[in-house]
C-alpha cells in the first residue's frame, strides 16, 4: 500500500513536471517493479508488454477506428448532420443548440473522440448560431456538451481500452452505450429548451424549413446513418467481431470519402499518418498503463482498499459514490484517457467485491464502464479544467472561458442527473447487453 501511494506521488510530480503521460507511468512502473523485485524481472515485464501490446489483436481495433473517424471528418459528413438537425429543430426557440447537440451525438459516434467533434462542430454550428442571435454561452456551450458523447456513444475508443483492461467484452459495452448515450442528447435538448424558456433572447427561433427540404436534408446523412448500422447491426447480430467491424467501417468510412470527391491521392497519406500519429501516442499511454498497473498490483493496492472496503462494512452505494467523487476531483487535473488507465485497473477489483444485486459479475463491469464514462464525460465540460471548453477557447478566441463555462452550467446539471438515474437504475445500462 506504501508503495504504491509513493509511486502514486512521483507519477503526479513528473506530470506537474510536463512529462508525456504515457512516458511517466511506464518510468514510474518499471522502476517500482525494479525496486520491488529486481531490474531483471522489471525489464523483462517492460519488454512483454510492449510487444504484447503491439501485436494484440483486441488493440487493433483502435488505429481502424481511428482511420474511420479520420475519413468521415473528411468526408464532410459534419455539415450535413447539422443541416439535417437544423431542418427539423432549427425552428424552435433554441432549435440551433439542440441540433448543434444531435449533431455532435451524431458525429462524435462515427469520429470517436469529443475534442475532434468539438472543434470540427465549433466551425460548423457556431456561425448559424450568432447569425440568428443566439447568445454565445448557449451556442458555445451546446458545442462543448454534445462533444462530450463522443466517449460513450458506439464505436468508442474509450470503452474498448476499458474491455482490454477489464477483460469485458467490447461488443457488449458498445451496446451498453447506446440507451445512455440517446438520454444524454435528450437531457441536452431540455437543458436547452429550459435555458431558453427562461431567457427567450438567449436562443430565438429560426426558419421553419418545408418537408421536401426536410427530406432532402435527411438523405444527405443516409451514407453515415448507414455506416453506423453496418458497424452496429453487424456487431449486435453476430456477424463479425468488434474488429472486424472496425476494418469494414473504415473501408466504408474510405469509400464514402472517396465517392463524393473529398478524398486525393496526397490526402489520403495524410489521413494515413495522422491516424499513425494518433495511434502511436495511444499505445504509448496504454503500455505505460499497463506498465504503473502492474506495479501498483504487485504492490498490493488494489487487493488493500478491497479489504479495506470490506472491514469498513459500508453500503456498496456509498463506495460507488466515493469513487465517482474521486474521478470528479482528478478530471480536475487529467484528461480522460489517462485518468481511465490510471483508475480502472485500482477500483474494478473493488466494484467486483461489492453486491449491487446485479448478479452476473460480467454486467457489473458492464454497468460500471458506462458509470466511469459518464463521469469522464462530465470532467471534459467541467471548470477549472474541462478538455472540450478549451478546445472552444481555441477556436473561438473572441469568446472567454468564463463565457463558455456559464453556458455549459445547465448540461453539467442534466449530466449529473443522468448519472444519477444510471446509477439507481442499472437496467437503463444493461437491457441490450442482456439481450445479445
Amino acid at each position: 500500500m506504501t508503495e504504491s501511494m509513493i509511486g502514486f506521488g512521483a507519477l503526479f510530480s513528473l506530470i506537474l513536471l510536463r512529462m508525456p503521460i504515457g512516458f511517466a507511468m511506464a518510468l514510474v512502473g518499471t522502476v517500482g517493479f525494479a525496486l520491488l523485485v529486481d531490474w531483471g524481472p522489471a525489464l523483462a515485464m517492460l519488454a512483454q508488454n510492449t510487444f504484447d501490446a503491439g501485436f494484440s489483436y483486441t488493440l487493433s481495433v483502435l488505429p481502424l477506428f481511428i482511420l474511420m473517424g479520420n475519413f468521415v471528418t473528411q468526408a464532410g459528413v459534419s455539415g450535413e448532420l447539422y443541416k439535417a438537425a437544423y431542418a427539423f429543430l432549427g425552428h424552435r426557440r433554441g432549435g440551433l443548440a439542440m441540433a448543434s447537440v444531435a449533431a455532435c451525438g451524431g458525429f462524435s459516434a462515427v469520429c470517436g473522440s469529443s475534442l475532434a467533434t468539438a472543434a470540427t462542430m465549433t466551425k460548423v454550428a457556431m456561425p448559424p448560431m450568432r447569425k440568428f442571435g443566439y447568445s454565445d454561452s448557449l451556442a458555445a456551450g451546446s458545442i462543448a456538451a454534445g462533444g462530450t458523447l463522443g466517449i460513450l456513444i458506439p464505436p468508442s475508443v474509450i470503452m474498448v481500452i476499458y474491455g482490454l483492461l477489464t477483460q469485458s467484452d467490447i461488443g457488449k459495452l458498445f451496446i451498453a452505450g447506446i440507451i445512455p448515450g440517446l438520454l444524454g442528447i435528450l437531457l441536452y435538448g431540455l437543458a436547452v429548451a429550459v435555458t431558453t424558456w427562461l431567457k427567450p433572447e438567449t436562443g430565438p427561433a429560426g426558419e421553419r424549413m418545408p418537408w421536401p427540404e426536410r427530406l432532402r436534408a435527411l438523405r444527405g446523412v443516409a451514407g453515415m446513418l448507414g455506416l453506423l448500422g453496418l458497424i452496429m447491426g453487424g456487431i449486435y447480430g453476430g456477424f463479425f467481431t468488434p474488429t472486424e467491424a472496425a476494418g469494414i467501417g473504415a473501408f466504408a468510412a474510405f469509400l464514402m470519402a472517396l465517392l463524393r470527391g473529398r478524398l486525393t491521392l496526397s490526402i489520403f497519406f495524410r489521413l494515413l499518418i495522422d491516424s499513425a500519429r494518433t495511434t502511436a501516442m495511444l499505445f504509448m499511454v496504454i503500455i505505460g498503463a499497463l506498465l504503473f498497473a502492474n506495479f501498483v498490483n504487485f504492490a498490493g493496492l488494489a487487493d488493500e482498499l478491497r479489504y479495506w472496503v470490506e472491514d469498513l462494512e459500508v453500503s456498496p452505494w456509498l463506495v460507488l459514490l466515493i469513487i465517482v467523487g474521486v474521478y470528479l476531483v482528478l478530471g480536475c487535473v487529467l484528461e480522460s484517457l489517462s485518468m481511465i488507465l490510471l483508475t480502472v485497473p485500482v477500483f474494478y477489483p473493488v466494484i467486483m467485491g461489492l453486491d449491487f444485486g446485479i448478479g452476473d459479475p460480467d454486467m457489473v463491469l458492464i454497468w460500471f464502464a458506462v458509470i466511469v464514462v459518464v463521469v469522464t464525460e462530465i470532467s471534459l465540460i467541467s471548470p477549472p479544467v474541462g478538455m472540450n471548453v478549451f478546445v472552444l477557447r481555441g477556436v473561438l478566441p473572441d469568446v472567454s472561458l468564463g463565457t463558455i463555462f456559464r453556458g455549459v452550467m445547465p448540461f453539467l446539471i442534466s449530466d449529473f442527473f443522468r448519472l444519477g438515474l444510471l446509477i439507481a437504475f442499472p437496467t437503463l445500462t444493461l437491457l441490450l447487453p442482456s439481450l445479445m
